[in-house]
């Protein structure tokens, strides 16, 4: 049998419950823009200029870009995601175009077959009936 030394009668310590640090929420602050500013949505319908709406992104300052450079940034933004996607091999798309075409076919003939047993059925229930 062991014999018990001081070690083993000290209790392992529990963690604290109270909070290190006071848990308030802090302000996000968006690329440049202060955490005491308003919020750029804020503005009511109508306060925009010419009565327009005055909702911008936030951080977002200037004037808005014109119509044919937001299309040319449209454009770019997809190229640059569609540069990310994983194309798959033409093998991995003919395997799959194979696999759809069997279990199309097959679901097709399963139904074919319950409908052709139904349709006997119910024929045959309306004649024992004389409908």
């Amino acid at each position: 049998m062991r014999e018990r030394t001081d070690d083993d009668s000290e209790e392992p310590s529990l963690p604290s419950l109270e909070p290190e640090t006071p848990l308030v929420p802090t302000p996000a602050s968006s690329s440049g823009v202060s955490a005491d500013a308003p919020a750029p949505r804020a503005a009511r319908f109508g306060e925009g200029p010419e009565g327009r709406g005055a909702r911008r992104e936030r951080g977002v300052k200037g004037p808005r870009a014109g119509f044919f450079e937001r299309v040319a940034q449209f454009w770019s933004d997809i190229r640059s995601e569609l540069r990310r996607v994983s194309w798959p091999t033409l093998k991995e798309v003919q395997s799959t175009t194979i696999i759809t075409i069997i279990a199309v076919a097959f679901f097709a003939a399963y139904l074919w077959l319950v409908d052709k047993a139904f349709t006997g059925l119910i024929q045959g229930v309306t004649g024992l009936l004389g409908g």
